[in-house]
């Protein structure tokens, strides 16, 4: 397992694979290892190296993550087998907007990791699967530094992306439903909990 998480890494560096930074998983895992969580959705799969990780946090967790590049997807399936965790991770090849899931489900976390763009969509479209003790964790809210600094960029497109990662920040803190709190981790996480009137 140890190798083949090396092995992954190496693969991100060299492909320019986006994939968690080690203090954000570290958090994951030991979030999930003292909530015991044991039902996971993942949007936002890359190759498959956060999902692999969360689930052998705890052995009993079952992860399903969502991915829309198709080579990725390829890639998280073979690294899923590899690690022989194919009964415990189902990986879905489709756009996470698109996905419909069945009414019934629940998950104890869902982690979102996926078009920075789209934040605010993917927490409003799942949160109605999230269990009442459950939690919405959100990689990348400082995004490599350029939170709160988009004056300085020049590139319209990432200005405009920062931008929008900001709007979801401010989204979180207003948000009548959720309670937020935001780690200064890696590169930026919050966990969002359903308030207390739920």
């Amino acid at each position: 397992m140890k190798e083949l998480i090396l092995e992954m890494e190496d693969y991100a560096q060299e492909k320019n694979v986006p994939i968690i930074e080690k203090k954000s998983i570290a958090f994951i895992m030991k979030y999930i290892k003292d909530n015991n969580v044991k039902n996971i959705l993942e949007i936002g799969s890359a190759i498959g190296y956060s999902a692999i990780l969360m689930a052998s946090a705890n052995k009993e967790a079952f992860v399903t993550t969502i991915e829309r590049d198709e080579e990725r997807y390829m890639e998280c399936l073979k690294n899923v087998k590899k690690c022989g965790l194919d009964k415990r991770i189902n990986v879905v090849l489709q756009d996470a907007l698109d996905v419909n899931l069945r009414e019934e489900i629940k998950y104890d976390l869902i982690f979102i990791d996926a078009a920075k763009g789209q934040y605010t969509k993917f927490f409003e479209k799942y949160k109605y699967f999230l269990k009442d003790t459950g939690a919405i964790i959100t990689d990348n809210l400082k995004f490599h530094g350029y939170v709160g600094k988009k004056d300085e960029i020049e590139s319209k497109n990432l200005k405009s992306l920062v931008e929008k990662i900001e709007n979801y920040i401010d989204f979180l803190k207003d948000n009548e439903e959720f309670d937020t709190k935001f780690y200064d981790i890696g590169d930026g996480l919050s966990v969002s909990t359903w308030k207390n009137e739920k």
